[in-house]
């Protein structure tokens, strides 16, 4: 009977690197990738080899696409977490290529090689489980680990292989393996149909679906004019006598042994596509498509959730709590989370169905994620579900003429940034390059030329969007404009931007000051600094980030500023009354593109922990007294960080009418963090009275009062109106929902 386990039929060459002809096993790596093999297999088990881990890392650095198998002895005298280390290295390097096969050490004493292979496996997989805290301890039975640090983690879900024809290693890797390797020496029905079978068994008495095991053969022969026996005969032979371990037993991996060209060629060439027509024909269609989960993985899923259910469009993208990509996206860069499944989609279709999926499951969270911080909307969750738009990525430009520019939601703004660049060309986008474009631009862009070209939204020409209900439309001044106009200022409530049209400003190089202040008085310092800031010509940008004096020393101001020109006189004639607010301890000014501004980002934004804790308010003038009560909540202890950006100028141009963002007079925006909610909350009311207005992004205060902050009351109501035809089942419910009464309304 023919069997599908649901694993693609691929082909591998396996070499032995000769310590003779160092350099042949790098060659015939090179030919099997020409070839269109898919992977290499190297291992040192015989005398006089090099040592398989260097050469294939030789490998792995001169070769693009084929995938590399170390096959490596595994012994009570190994390091398991040396090697989990190293096979990290090496996968990242790779770009997620590397796959390990584990084999007992069969010169030592009968017991200790199984038992050393099955910790280290256990090992391996500890290490990289970067997202667990604390160092890692383990007490077996071979190996002990008294604290060794997690980490790096692979690029990819390394699947760890074990070989060997002995029952005890067959029962091994079908109870703790990803997969079972074998030397195929003769007829296979002699040789594997019980090893097979006891795989198969052994797998469903541990309770793991047989489909999680990939099963492994390595083959050689010789391609003779007429058959002479078992892969000993012309291509159609070898077909033949393949074909049955392939559809009978399951086998999705065959590796060639042969340090002959013309027998590599031939095999790539005559039996590799026969091969695999004759086992598209005859082989039943897999019981799912897509990805095969362990059942270790499978155990971490969420009752609430229907897993199974999942559509076929979507296999491919889902991400469970125990996949390996989970730690990669159940986080953002401040705030932890924990999803029950994450969908990281590509395409609008793909949006589109994970939304069908959501609805059917409406009393769950459901987040939508573009890239980076997350503070204020919550990106991600716990439970719930999470559509992830990090790899719909593109950055587009449509018209030079109009410096019109299709960017998707995923894109991080450095990207955008450096994009741009060559066009002599930039687009005003906070101050944090690893920010993704989704969540910005749909809820203002308070950026480093926002005086002089006004808000990332206010820029935007139109919008693609999936609807609650899948829909897809695209929303401009023309097309659904009472969309248009809601998207910019309150975009989280009514669906999911699939692709923004930007008209971009003329940037060439700018000055980029870093001002470190003595702000010892700091009332004072922030009253001088909003009326520089005030007066300052529009080309000229600031923010300005204090946090409390540590005990014992003077408090210090931190000023980023950009001034929009390339002329040093310029740029220092601006700066100039910044540096006369106060005693400078530092100073940095350059002479930059906007893009190497931007580009202040490192690594992914998904190891945030905890809940982040802010308030923001939108304030016309620095006065006096607001000065002196923000003096007493930077001291108070109640914030670490706290920050005012510099808006006005081009921002209040527009007609508070136009957009949904609608609180245009402000010249500052204020956001505090702190470690409590309500510790800040209690802080921030005595400069609340000063304010008029919120920037939502940075808030996560969700009391319901906070919409009549947000929203100026002609612009809720006009919002709602439209949230009811919209989205009337509440779909996008997660940043703070436009259906929810606030206190006044609950109470009237």
């Amino acid at each position: 009977m023919n069997v599908n386990y649901g694993h693609p039929l691929t082909f591998g060459v396996s070499l032995t690197p000769s310590a003779e002809q160092p350099s042949a096993a790098v060659e015939f790596a090179h030919l099997a990738e020409r070839l269109g093999f898919d992977a290499v297999l190297l291992r040192d088990t015989a005398e006089n080899t090099l040592d398989a881990w260097t050469t294939l890392s030789w490998i792995a650095g001169s070769t693009e696409r084929i995938g590399l198998i170390a096959q490596l002895t595994s012994s009570p005298s190994a390091f398991p977490t040396v090697l989990a280390g190293a096979a990290a290295s090496l996968d990242l390097l790779s770009g997620g290529r590397l796959t390990l096969a584990l084999a007992p050490d069969t010169s030592t004493d009968e017991a200790a090689p199984i038992e050393a292979v099955d910790e280290t496996l256990d090992i391996l997989r500890q290490m990289w489980a970067v997202a667990d805290r604390g160092t890692l301890r383990y007490s077996g039975d071979v190996y002990r680990v008294g604290g060794a640090q997690r980490g790096p983690a692979p690029a990819h879900d390394v699947q760890i292989l074990v070989g060997g024809t002995t029952p005890e290693v067959i029962r091994l890797a079908a109870t703790s393996s990803d997969g079972w390797f074998a030397q195929l020496d003769g007829s296979w029905e002699q040789q594997f149909s019980a090893s097979m079978a006891l795989l198969t068994e052994t797998a469903s008495t541990a309770g793991r679906d047989p489909r999680e095991i990939r099963r492994v053969v390595s083959i050689r022969g010789d391609f003779l004019p007429q058959r002479d026996g078992f892969l000993r005969g012309t291509p159609s032979d070898w077909v033949n006598d393949l074909l049955p371990i392939v559809l009978e037993l399951g086998v999705d991996t065959l590796l060639l042994e042969s340090d002959d060209a013309t027998v590599l060629s031939t095999f790539a060439e005559r039996v590799i596509p026969q091969l695999r027509a004759v086992v598209t024909s005859q082989q039943p269609p897999a019981e799912r498509p897509g990805r095969v989960r362990r059942s270790s993985a499978m155990a971490k899923r969420r009752r609430s959730i229907r897993y199974d259910d999942v559509p076929d469009i979507l296999v491919d993208a889902a991400i469970e709590p125990g996949d390996f990509e989970f730690a990669a996206v159940k986080s953002t860069y401040l705030r932890g989370g924990s999803p029950g499944l994450v969908f990281r989609v590509r395409t609008p279709e793909e949006i589109a169905a994970a939304l069908a999926f959501a609805r059917e499951h409406h009393d769950l969270p459901l987040s939508i994620r573009s890239g980076g911080h997350g503070i204020s909307g919550r990106s991600t969750n716990d439970g719930g579900i999470v559509i992830n738009l990090s790899r719909m990525n593109g950055i587009e430009v449509l018209d030079e003429a109009t410096r019109r520019v299709r960017i998707e939601p995923g894109a991080r703004w450095m990207d955008v940034a450096a994009a741009l660049q060559p066009y002599g060309w930039a687009l005003s986008s906070g101050d944090y390059g690893g920010v993704g474009v989704g969540g910005l631009a749909t809820a203002g862009g308070v950026g480093f030329l926002g005086r002089e070209h006004g808000l990332t939204l206010d820029h935007l020409r139109a919008v693609e969007m999936v609807l609650a209900d899948g829909s897809r439309v695209r929303a401009s001044d023309t097309e659904n404009p009472e969309l248009f106009w809601a998207v910019r200022g309150a975009g989280a409530n009514f669906g999911i931007v699939t692709a923004f049209e930007f008209e971009v400003e003329e940037v060439g190089e700018v000055g980029w000051a870093q001002l470190g202040f003595d702000a010892t008085d700091i009332a004072g310092f922030l009253e001088a600094w909003g009326v520089t800031s005030e007066t300052a010509p529009r080309d000229t940008t600031s923010f300005l980030v204090m946090g409390p004096p540590r005990p014992g020393q003077t408090a210090v101001a931190q000023l980023m500023a950009l001034v929009d020109s390339s002329d040093p006189d310029t740029i220092i004639e601006r700066l100039q009354p910044f540096a006369n607010i106060a005693p400078l301890n530092s100073q940095s000014v350059q002479l930059l593109p906007y893009a190497s501004v931007m580009a202040n980002a490192h690594g992914e934004s998904n190891t945030g922990q905890g809940e982040p804790v802010s308030r923001t308010g939108l304030l016309d003038h620095i006065t006096p007294a607001f000065a002196a009560a923000a003096a007493r909540l930077i001291r108070s202890g109640a914030v670490y960080f706290f920050q005012i950006r510099a808006v006005g100028g081009a921002i209040s141009d527009i007609d508070p009418d136009a957009t949904a963002y609608a609180h245009r007079s402000a010249n500052f925006s204020v956001v505090a963090m702190g470690s409590n909610q309500q510790r800040l909350n209690d802080a921030w009311e005595e400069l609340y009275p000063f304010f008029d207005g919120i920037y939502l992004s940075f808030e996560t205060d969700t009391r319901p009062e906070r919409l009549f902050d947000a929203f100026p009351p002609k612009t809720l109501s006009r919002l709602r109106e439209l949230k009811a035809r919209v989205d009337p089942d509440n779909m996008f419910r997660d940043n703070f929902p436009l259906t929810v009464p606030t206190l006044t309304e609950a109470t009237s």
